[in-house]
């Protein structure tokens, strides 16, 4: 009976892990729908392969402070109805879309950022270098 009570008392934890391609964008290519497969994530170096022939080797790095990824909605422009009586304001009770303003975002938190994940172009030490002479 005390395994059951044990088992349902364990909580499970989410760690939010951003995935930093800087150094490797620059140098290479990456379609935005490219297939990809993550393995490792539990290991110190976790490997990224993109679209079967971009192979990476990631290094954790501690966030420093609050990072927090965000996400936006577009929304459309507002303007408050005049306070007070007025000849311009004949509008009662609503709020006039101004059609000159530009759309704007509303940004809301989606999640707390806990470790970022670099990748580095993986060099494949077990691939024979064809420049090397018999």
């Amino acid at each position: 009976m005390e395994s059951n009570v044990m088992r349902d008392a364990v909580e499970i934890e989410e760690e939010y892990v951003l995935l930093d391609l800087d150094s490797v964008s620059e140098q290479f290519d990456i379609l935005p729908n490219a297939p990809y497969v993550l393995s490792g994530l539990d290991t110190l170096s976790p490997i990224l392969v993109i679209d079967n022939k971009l192979k990476l080797i990631g290094h954790y790095e501690e966030t420093i402070g609050t990072c927090i990824a965000l996400t936006e909605e577009d929304t459309s422009p507002i303007v408050p109805e005049e306070i007070g009586p007025s000849e311009v304001n004949k509008s009662s009770g609503r709020c006039n879309m101004n059609p000159n303003l530009c759309p704007s975002k509303q940004v809301k938190p989606v999640a707390c950022i806990d470790k970022i994940l670099k990748f580095k172009l993986l060099v494949d030490t077990n691939v024979p270098d064809a420049s090397a002479q018999p």
